[in-house]
């Protein structure tokens, strides 16, 4: 089992990076496509006492082109040492990231993050998001690549119905934890759990 490296900021990475990029990618694309979906990702010992499923999307989405924003409770210079080294992408303000990591609480508030234009409504943040576990699920979600509805742990559900509603533009969430994720992709709806 891989170990969290402290201070070592060439440690840490894929030990396979075409392979472990590629299932990566599939992880996180696999949740994306099916909203609510607890999917396995693994291969990074990132610092910082982030979670190996956090670090595994930055190594796996994140490149030089690419800015990043950590916020306050991830910021560190071992973790920014470790992104530059495995990915090379640099550390940006909120207002120009195109990834941002963070506890939902460190994160707020979401207007400082890119939501697209009319024009452009790609051109959004995806946050990742760190939380403790999925069990404790309190919304209830419909949209594109949900049969019906699907139940998922959020924070909180008035901001993700604030997201949603903004569509076609939006932010993009990936939720982290031990070497589990889940996404909320902008295009789906979201109601509080009866």
């Amino acid at each position: 089992m891989l170990q969290q490296q402290e201070s070592n900021s060439f440690g840490g990475g894929f030990a396979r990076p075409a392979i472990d990029s590629a299932h990566g990618f599939r992880a996180a694309m696999s949740a994306m496509a099916r909203p609510g979906t607890r999917q396995p990702i693994a291969g990074a010992a990132p610092p910082g006492g982030i979670s190996g499923a956090a670090g595994a999307l930055l190594l796996t989405l994140c490149d030089p082109e690419t800015g990043i924003y950590l916020a306050a409770d991830m910021d560190s210079k071992p973790l920014r040492d470790w992104i530059a080294f495995h990915t090379g992408a640099p550390i940006v303000s909120a207002a120009h990231a195109d990834f941002a990591l963070g506890s939902w609480a460190a994160l707020m508030p979401l207007a400082q993050f890119p939501t697209g234009t009319a024009e452009y409504p790609d051109r959004s943040a995806t946050l990742i998001v760190e939380v403790t576990g999925f069990d404790r699920e309190n919304a209830t979600l419909s949209g594109p690549g949900i049969k019906d509805t699907s139940a998922m742990a959020l924070p909180e559900v008035a901001a993700f119905q604030e997201n949603a509603a903004r569509y076609p533009q939006g932010l993009d969430f990936f939720f982290t934890s031990g070497s589990e994720l889940a996404a909320l992709p902008h295009s789906t709806r979201v109601l509080a759990k009866d």
